[in-house]
């Protein structure tokens, strides 16, 4: 029986539904419905319709249901635009110094909007203060409490019994220990005010799409999207909805890593106005802090940059010549695409100048026709004209009508029709290869093995031109106008815990990794699928331990071996060199290693490949001899320098799995990790080390 996946993506404008096969992650079906900002039930009168009109039309099952998951833009809104919720702050114990780290100045969210709640203080361990100060908080209108105390992460009881305190009196409530286990007490009650800040609203949105996914008898639970690029249980929104921020541009990333199968790369998932630019190191992306008003968070999110140049841009123009593109769309200036109409739309034509806003200049450009409609040019129509776009994308238009608008601006700016388009695509571009150079420094990806994954409807206008100019490969993603709610669809449950711990001792680690674990499996992902990623930061005493793993129900529908063409051929593919110039190394029954001089990949029994690495080293072993085996391979390959000894990056491949030990800091952690690691294997059991010198 085919099991589903069901991603729902919110964006600006519409609402996308899609569907995928659990198994092979074929598009099944897809449905697009207005975005519903202004119903009584916000953004999930949106979701609903979409869920029930893709089973009505698509023939799909509610018990064929496997997973179903939504981003939206619902969280990361409300802050923008500062449409919250009025928060109390109520801070817990403490001395005089504890409590003004509970208090913080005003969050500016958007132009003349500042996110200040109300602050009250109560004793610890003193059921009487708590009532008063609660009671205090309601009578001042507070609709949500953010309760902090100081330790909260390493005592969380009066934080806990807070919150149900404050849930008894019928107010939503959060606290510090449920969006960070890291120290920093004012950092921690700031993110803690801004999660109470869109809780109801985001409660509500969940709620309301949870009981429709019941009604429709999908027994699949809903899965909401992360801005890490997981997804998390829809409970956890009672407690975290901070974490659904800029899930809208994680769900991108995720399809392309997902569906799209990147290593190292740059995805660029292109709209209609922006186009978000991410890096793809190894397979992973990349994450960063998040910061709003200006303010440090304690969430992390993909490292996702936006930039004001798009598909649908307009150009500017002075008396002779183009001289910027963006960053204000055809849809804000309501004009039509000039490739997406017939030529003989645009006879007649003339050309004008305007401003689509009344904050911006007079030089934007459009075409009147004359039946009255405007139109304009965009990097779309540039690169319909100079055939940029692959006859089966979604940005594909009328190259003729493309021809007909260009040539009424070189006949008022003179020039050659192409010679504009082109120009036009030029000025657009260097903003993204501007931002692609960033991102290639950032994070030291190799050029040799980049290439550029364009999503979004409007990737064919920009990618293709950009690639060429770099000199890189690129490919447009499948279905690459609905990656965003593919990637949700295939995203795997996620969560993380932090630390702040000084010297952590290998029990320290295991406690973290297993209590990382412990989550995403109570999430609903397959135990033996879940893969842990320890990182120790020694500088500032930080241990963080990220799970992740499929659903059971999905991992039991998506089950299949592929044969050893297959395996390496996906390989050949990812090193681009023909199946005959690899070596195969076994790992393990389920993971086979490809090398090309010193390039690796790993590629698991479905044919995916999971992992790349650099300059690897390898070395095969049993179950057995783990301690032993493991201790010779870390100090043959240890570096020393004048700041101390490097210990090299760490992977342990066992089974169909790839443990990721590249953050450790001593011999004895990783031993203990990785014994952690292949509890419950045979002794006899195959494994692989791949390890990666570091400098010291």
């Amino acid at each position: 029986m085919t099991k589903l996946r069901l991603g729902v993506d919110v964006g600006g404008t519409f609402t996308d539904v899609v569907a995928i096969d659990a198994a092979t992650r074929a598009l099944v079906a897809r449905v697009k419905v207005p975005t519903t900002h202004d119903a009584p039930e916000g953004v999930a009168a949106g979701i609903v319709a979409g869920m029930e009109r893709l089973l009505r039309e698509s023939g799909v099952e509610a018990h064929d249901v496997a997973f179903i998951a939504h981003s939206t833009t619902q969280a990361t809104n409300a802050l923008l635009e500062g449409d919250v919720a009025q928060v109390g702050v109520l801070g817990i114990g403490g001395g005089w110094y504890a409590r003004r780290q509970m208090r913080f100045a005003p969050v500016a969210l958007a132009p003349g909007i500042a996110f200040h709640p109300a602050f009250a203080h109560a004793r610890a361990r003193d059921e009487a203060a708590l009532a008063k100060a609660l009671d205090a908080l309601a009578a001042r209108g507070c609709e949500a409490i953010a309760v902090s105390a100081p330790f909260g992460v390493d005592d969380p009881a009066r934080e806990a019994a807070a919150v149900e305190a404050a849930r008894a009196r019928g107010l939503f409530a959060t606290s510090g220990h449920d969006v960070t286990t890291m120290y920093g007490l004012r950092a921690r009650t700031r993110t803690a005010a801004l999660n109470a800040a869109i809780l109801p609203k985001m409660l509500r949105t969940a709620r309301m799409t949870a009981d429709a996914v019941a009604r429709a008898r999908i027994t699949a639970p809903l899965m909401i999207m992360r801005s890490d690029g997981g997804v998390m249980d829809v409970r956890e929104v009672e407690r975290r909805p901070i974490l659904t921020m800029l899930s809208g541009p994680a769900a991108g990333v995720a399809g392309a890593l997902l569906y799209e199968n990147v290593t190292d790369g740059i995805f660029m998932e292109v709209g209609g106005t922006s186009v978000d630019c991410s890096a793809i190191r190894a397979g992973m992306p990349q994450m960063r802090p998040a910061r709003i008003g200006g303010h440090r968070t304690m969430l992390r999110t993909i490292d996702s940059r936006t930039l004001g140049i798009a598909g649908g841009s307009v150009p500017r123009a002075d008396a002779r010549e183009i001289i910027d593109v963006g960053p204000r769309s055809a849809h804000i200036a309501g004009c039509a695409y000039a490739s997406f109409l017939q030529s003989n739309d645009l006879e007649g034509a003339r050309l004008e100048r305007f401003a689509p806003t009344p904050h911006d200049p007079s030089d934007y450009l459009r075409l009147r026709l004359r039946d009255g409609r405007l139109a304009t040019v965009t990097p779309t129509c540039a690169s319909n004209l100079l055939g940029y776009v692959p006859v089966d994308a979604f940005a594909r238009g009328n190259a003729d009508a493309a021809l007909a608008a260009f040539a009424i601006l070189a006949r008022e700016l003179g020039g050659e029709p192409r010679a504009l388009a082109r120009r036009m695509l030029e000025l657009g571009t260097a903003k993204v290869r501007a931002c692609v150079d960033e991102l290639l420094a950032d994070y030291e990806l190799p050029r040799d093995t980049l290439v550029f994954v364009g999503g979004g409807g409007g990737a064919a206008a920009l990618v293709p031109f950009v690639a060429e100019a770099m000199g890189v490969e690129y490919r447009i993603a499948r279905d690459a106008e609905v990656i965003s709610p593919i990637g949700v669809a295939l995203a795997l449950v996620r969560d993380v815990v932090e630390r702040t711990i000084v010297d952590p001792s290998p029990e320290d680690i295991v406690r973290i990794r297993r209590e990382a674990a412990d989550r995403v499996i109570a999430a609903g992902a397959a135990p033996e699928r879940v893969d842990v990623i320890v990182e120790i930061d020694a500088q500032r005493n930080r241990v963080r331990a990220t799970a992740s793993g499929a659903t059971a129900m999905v991992e039991a529908a998506a089950r299949g071996a592929s044969g050893e063409a297959e395996r390496a051929a996906a390989a050949a593919r990812s090193l681009r060199t023909a199946v005959e110039h690899l070596e195969r190394i076994d790992a393990t029954p389920a993971l086979t290693l490809y090398r090309r001089a010193n390039d690796l990949r790993v590629v698991d029994d479905r044919a995916i490949v999971r992992f790349a690495l650099r300059d690897a080293s390898i070395r095969r072993a049993r179950v057995g001899n783990l301690t032993v085996a493991l201790r010779e391979t870390l100090e043959a390959h240890t570096t020393f320098g004048d700041v101390g000894r490097a210990l090299p990056a760490l992977y342990v491949l066992h089974g169909g799995r790839i443990a990721d030990f590249s953050g450790l800091a001593s011999v004895d952690q990783a031993i203990v990790l990785a014994r952690e690691e292949v509890a419950g294997r045979l002794d006899d059991e195959p494994l692989a080390f791949l390890t990666v010198a570091r400098s010291a």
